[in-house]
């Protein structure tokens, strides 16, 4: 391949678009980037950081990736960036995450199905635990069951698919299962068995699983009744997220 295809490709919109939100993850965003780097070297790469104070955003520009600064809040970031996507796929990635060899011809042939307008990856905890154990097979049964999935899974969409349906609604939280209503509700999702992405359990460490099903339970009941999402990200305990920036144009506003 010469070394003019993939600035054509970049030109015409064809590939793949990652975005990422960070906000203090200096420790990780190297290794994540290196890997998808390594798996997809022509995709384009977006880091949305939220204000980090531990020098993430200078190493992902290091890193070689587009880098722009904004105000926390994942859901006005995760926005941003899709907005920002120039590709005809788009992959919403956490910071966190173990990416996959493989996971980006995965999502190629996902999408390479006309029907399809994108999809996410079946999961593994790395926590090592009994709880962590539970989370990949319950992850895996709503996924089956009942289409139910969020952020941690890499959800990814054809950029066309993303403008018809709104974008990210800048949520505080609950910003990744807006979206993926909004997609079953568009067209058909695809599942990806193989490869499987790695989900960090460290937002687990520490929480008993009582506490943590029910902040999760608490979370959806408070989305359901379209309550403001500042108040969901507050009630919502432990998730360690930034202050979010005030919603705009979100359903509940």
């Amino acid at each position: 391949m010469s070394e003019t295809e993939p600035r054509l490709e970049a030109m015409n919109g064809a590939g793949l678009s990652i975005v990422i939100a960070t906000l203090n993850e200096a420790a990780r965003i190297g290794t994540l980037l290196a890997a998808l780097q390594d798996d997809a070297p022509r995709a384009e790469i977006i880091v949305v950081d939220g204000g980090s104070e531990d020098g993430t955003a200078a190493l992902a520009t290091a890193s070689g990736v587009r880098v722009v600064t904004t105000g926390a809040g994942r859901g006005a970031q995760l926005r941003l960036g899709g907005e920002m996507a120039g590709r005809d796929q788009v992959l919403f990635l956490h910071a966190d995450c173990h990416w996959p060899p493989g996971g980006a011809a995965a999502i190629a042939d996902a999408l390479a199905d006309p029907a399809m307008i994108g999809g996410n990856f079946r999961v593994r905890f790395d926590g090592g635990d009994f709880f962590s154990a539970w989370l990949n097979l319950t992850y895996h049964w709503l996924r089956r069951m009942i289409g139910l999935h969020y952020g941690d899974s890499g959800i990814f969409i054809r950029r066309t698919a993303l403008a018809a349906i709104g974008g990210i609604a800048p949520l505080a939280l609950m910003e990744d299962f807006d979206l993926t209503l909004r997609m079953r509700a568009f067209g058909r999702v695809a599942y990806l068995q193989a490869p499987r992405l790695g989900v960090s359990a460290r937002r687990f460490a520490g929480r008993h699983p009582a506490a943590i099903i029910g902040s999760w339970a608490l979370a959806h009941t408070l989305y359901a009744f379209r309550l403001p999402s500042r108040w969901n990200a507050v009630l919502y305990g432990g998730t360690k997220r930034a202050e979010p920036q005030p919603d705009q144009g979100s359903p509940e506003s």
